[in-house]
């Protein structure tokens, strides 16, 4: 699946000991990069003043010895981005710094505020000046307005107004802070190092830095970093928590940990159940790399037909949907991934891929895997239809867009040029991410958001047919 925009990438760290964490903000990051391609940044604070570097790019194009050399502190945090509000611009990458009554701060944000129009508004009226047209400077500025006693007073003051699904990295001159919204809808996880703790939107980039996780973040808590440690309270608790399902399906790296569930182990079994209740007799199972990979494994031992590559991806060319028009982002595809005729020709294969939103990259892999000369292509999806639109961090398409939310499965089999075509239901991917639905945000496959849409938000993205 190569139709979605991910979120983005927060990493932070508190260091004890005198070496600067820059460079390993970078590892930490790097680890993070499929979150975001856009851009990359990184704030260190050195106790007197916070040093920010950010630019377009992978992070390691934004990224050299000499620039992290001159990132020296011992607490810092980094992001990296697509964008989900505001446009690709170096004025809206992350981090973004403001000055508060409280001193100077950092903040990189991971999600989407639903209502940051409407905040920005009031702000504007304050007499607040923006450099950027993200819902993450609107955050910032909201703590800087606040006219709280201490700057965790005013990070909940402003967060309560905030409404929408976001993990929040807050970097102050002596202080790491951790937010995680009400709903717990984004995730943030906890390390600890030897010498001092790391903040994560995966577990993989607490690996990479040999840190030891701690915990989840949970919903509606704010953590906070010192040097006397780890500090923990409750800002605020939503009506439940609702964690993201894509992120089991599709954005976090398969060797992450979320709410303790592997996530490897998690698509491993959404592939097993996708075989019991879509069974197929055929030649061989091949996925789409990478994300098709543990599900395509999991189908193949199910049904016992023989798991193998028939496509080969090119890792050097940036996903297919943030090229600018149609025509493009289908010769992208073919620039993207090829088929191995030996391995294809003449047999019945089932591709299996995690999802599909629009169809129009599922349709073209179709085609290449019939014109490397297999016999029939039968597909299959690891997760249920994509109905709905995301508000909450997902730059995924309207209603008008969504293949599955304009035709039936049958409408969308014959769009693809599949021989078959099944879906995983909604009751074998709950039992696969081994959570209760009650604690998941399935909003895009249910239509349920935990966090109610303004009805003008619904208007242009919801309902917009």
């Amino acid at each position: 699946m190569s139709e979605i925009k991910d979120h983005c990438g927060v990493f932070g760290i508190f260091n004890f000991a005198e070496d600067s964490p820059a460079k390993s903000i970078y590892y930490g990051l790097f680890a993070l990069q499929h979150r975001g391609q856009e851009s990359a940044g990184i704030a260190i604070s050195d106790g007197q003043q916070i040093k920010l570097y950010k630019a377009m790019g992978l992070v390691n194009q934004v990224f050299n010895e000499d620039i992290l050399r001159e990132l020296s502190g011992k607490i810092g945090l980094g992001h990296v981005r697509y964008s989900t509000t505001g446009s690709s611009i170096v004025a809206n990458a992350q981090p973004i710094v403001v000055e508060t009554p409280y001193g100077t701060i950092a903040l990189a944000h991971n999600g989407n505020l639903i209502n940051a129009q409407e905040l920005r508004s009031e702000l504007k009226r304050k007499g607040v000046k923006f450099s950027g047209t993200t819902d993450s400077e609107v955050m910032a500025q909201m703590i800087a307005v606040s006219k709280k006693d201490n700057l965790e007073a005013a990070i909940t003051d402003a967060f309560k107004h905030c409404r929408g699904g976001y993990s929040v990295v807050i970097l102050s001159k002596d202080n790491l802070i951790a937010v995680r919204d009400p709903n717990g809808i984004r995730p943030l996880s906890i390390g600890k190092m030897e010498t001092g703790f790391v903040v994560s939107s995966e577990t993989c980039a607490l690996d990479i830095l040999g840190a030891q996780f701690v915990r989840d973040v949970a919903n509606g808590e704010m953590v906070i970093i010192d040097q006397e440690g780890l500090h923990s309270r409750t800002w605020k608790m939503g009506e439940r928590e609702a964690l993201c399902v894509f992120e089991f399906i599709y954005f976090a790296r398969p060797d992450s940990v979320i709410n303790g569930r592997n996530l490897y182990e998690a698509r491993f079994d959404m592939g097993k159940y996708l075989a019991k209740e879509h069974p197929i007799e055929a030649d061989m199972i091949i996925p789409v790399p990478e994300s098709g990979i543990p599900a395509a494994i999991g189908y193949s031992a199910e049904s016992k037909i023989p798991y193998g590559e028939g496509l080969i991806k090119n890792r050097y060319i940036g996903r297919t949907f943030i090229q600018p028009n149609q025509e493009i982002r289908e010769m992208g595809v073919r620039v993207k991934l090829n088929p191995i005729r030996d391995a294809v020709r003449g047999k019945k294969v089932v591709v299996i891929d995690d999802s599909i939103v629009r169809g129009t990259t599922s349709r073209q892999i179709i085609r290449l895997i019939r014109e490397a000369g297999a016999r029939e292509v039968h597909m299959r999806i690891s997760s249920p239809p994509n109905l709905n639109p995301c508000f909450y961090g997902i730059d995924t398409a309207t209603r008008a867009e969504l293949i599955a939310a304009n035709l039936s499965i049958e409408g969308i089999r014959k769009y693809l040029e599949a021989d078959s075509l099944g879906y995983l239901s909604l009751k074998s991917l709950v039992r696969a991410i081994s959570l209760p639905n009650k604690n998941l945000c399935m909003a895009c496959l249910n239509g349920d958001y935990p966090v109610k849409i303004p009805e003008k938000l619904q208007s242009l993205k919801l309902l917009f047919k």
